[in-house]
């Protein structure tokens, strides 16, 4: 009986704990605009080479596509487990041929060609494009050093879009033990002060890199002095005992050759 009362106890825990977040899994809809249009309007570059390009900001990156005879986008992120969920993006923006700049509608009743909306499923974020022509932007809020992303566009193991990832200001990818860039085959560059990192054709289904500050780069080289010169006083120690123990060992004749009778 009192197994059947835990197992009922650990039920409604775990009903609980699940129901802020039973729509992410089983279903989707429409987003908050509230959480997707944040102030200030965002300074998207959009006169950008690459098909797809993701500019590393302090609170996050942006990202600029190259939309071509298409009508959505679905955009995607992965949790811990690697599993798919719909990216959180914020700032979503389509420019037109022409110029044009404009944000999605968030009326339930626009749907259909020519509609600009984003809406969620079980594990994908749809962004309803208004032409099959243009650029789409949009912001993701991201921590730390490193971005991994799919690449979202078509690809395949002959050709793919180009791609651009524009480091922050005073980070680089030089030193192999702190940064991380995949795939190969990139190039690099430098321009006002910012590393571009450039795939002239990407044909794997994603892109990362994890990425240092130059002041990583001066922390890394103390630590490493350090224990450099901790390893050199350490040998030099042990070298200076085994000396002793030498003059030690022929003091007292143990290293003495006794001749054969």
């Amino acid at each position: 009986m009192r197994g059947r009362q835990l197992a009922a106890l650990g039920m409604l825990a775990l009903l609980a704990a699940s129901a802020g977040c039973t729509g992410g899994l089983f279903g989707g809809g429409a987003v908050d605009q509230e959480a997707v249009e944040e102030a200030p309007e965002p300074p998207y570059d959009w006169d950008r080479q690459a098909d797809a390009t993701i500019d590393i900001q302090g609170e996050g990156y942006r990202s600029i596509y190259a939309i071509e005879d298409r009508s959505n986008l679905e955009v995607y992120g992965r949790d811990t487990f690697g599993m798919e969920q719909p990216l959180s993006v914020r700032k979503v923006r389509f420019r037109f041929d022409n110029g044009t700049v404009v944000a999605p509608s968030y009326d339930d009743t626009a749907d259909g060609e020519g509609a600009f909306n984003v809406s969620t499923t079980r594990d994908r974020t749809v962004i309803g494009l208004p032409a099959e022509q243009g650029q789409l932007a949009y912001t993701v809020e991201n921590q730390g050093k490193a971005v991994a992303t799919p690449v979202f566009l078509e690809h395949s193991r002959d050709s793919g879009p180009s791609f651009e990832v524009v480091l922050p200001p005073d980070s680089a990818v030089a030193v192999p033990l702190l940064s991380n860039v995949r795939p190969g085959g990139y190039e690099t560059s430098e321009t006002d002060g910012r590393v571009h990192i450039y795939w002239e054709q990407v044909t794997t289904d994603g892109v990362s890199v994890r990425f240092y500050l130059d002041r990583d780069l001066l922390i890394f080289g103390s630590i490493a002095a350090v224990l450099t010169v901790a390893g050199l006083i350490g040998a030099g120690y042990y070298l200076v005992r085994i000396r002793r123990l030498e003059r030690r060992r022929e003091e007292i004749g143990l290293d003495v050759e006794r001749e054969e009778p």
